[in-house]
């Protein structure tokens, strides 16, 4: 009969114990999970049974963590964000969060840039630890990058983002997100990826200061733009940037990416081929 074995497909005896199966793939195993279960390793296999041998504190090889990976994601889906490019520019609320989450959907390749570093305050809202207060936020990013999901690349830039190297800094990718704090900076990167790519999508993020109102957190198209937040609230005493709404606002972002990226193939092309 036939079961998946750490996502593979193989063919074993009826009425075989977990336990032969580790014995035989992998002995030091201590962890069996069957069918998304953590189980007892004498239970008996059934025909179409998924199981997962692991031992712990163990990190799997690249190959079998990606293969992991596409199974949850399911193959498909998982080929596709394996070729895809995505900027962020701007490493802080936004940015390290639409990161992080990027990286575990096991984007192929992520270009991140941002001058500045950990500050403690950063530490409310930002997808960084105490440990690395100091540090270049992109140097800061990549190392929890690789930690998630070392299967992705990760390309830095230390770079104050201006309208000269924004082109040449994102010129590969497919889909660019803004992730700036101030309005300055926004309007900034809009007006220069207008004028030097406008046919690549860009996902912006306007308005997500202080806390609750979560149904006014929406996303708007604007062409081949989208916008993510609720357009209106700006930081003030009292009404900061604090990491819940903050977040919302970060994985709609996310979440659109691999809109553009899965549900709009043909468009991808026609910007590709527009850009040439």
């Amino acid at each position: 009969m036939k079961i998946l074995l750490n996502e593979k497909e193989i063919e074993v005896a009826a009425g075989v114990e977990i336990i032969q199966i580790a014995a035989e793939h992998k002995p030091d195993a201590d962890i069996f999970i069957r069918n998304g279960f953590p189980v007892n390793s004498s239970e008996i296999l059934q025909e179409n049974d998924t199981l997962v041998l692991i031992k712990r504190g163990e990190i799997p090889s690249l190959e079998d963590l990606d293969s992991l990976m596409s199974a949850r994601h399911s193959p498909g889906i998982h080929s596709k964000l394996k070729k895809a490019c995505v900027g962020i520019a701007g490493c802080g609320g936004l940015g390290s969060t639409v990161a992080v989450a990027l990286a575990r959907v096991g984007i192929g390749h992520l270009i991140i840039a941002d001058y500045d570093v950990v500050e403690p305050s950063n530490l409310n809202r930002q997808q960084y630890f105490v440990d690395q207060i100091g540090m270049l936020k992109v140097e800061a990013l990549k190392i929890n990058l690789d930690r998630i999901n070392p299967n992705i690349k990760i390309t830095t830039f230390a770079s104050i983002l201006d309208s000269a190297n924004i082109p040449l800094i994102f010129k590969s990718v497919d889909v660019l997100v803004e992730a700036f704090d101030k309005a300055d900076q926004k309007a900034m990167l809009v007006e220069t990826a207008a004028v030097s790519f406008p046919y690549k999508p860009i996902v912006l993020g306007v308005g997500m200061a202080g806390y609750g109102a979560s149904e006014l957190l929406k996303t708007r198209p604007m062409g081949n733009w989208y916008v993510c937040g609720d357009e209106m609230t700006q930081a003030a005493p009292g009404h900061g940037l604090m990491a819940p709404r903050v977040g919302i606002v970060a994985h709609l972002q996310a979440n659109l990416v691999m809109e553009i990226l899965l549900g709009k193939d043909k468009e991808i092309e026609r910007i590709n081929e527009g850009e040439k």
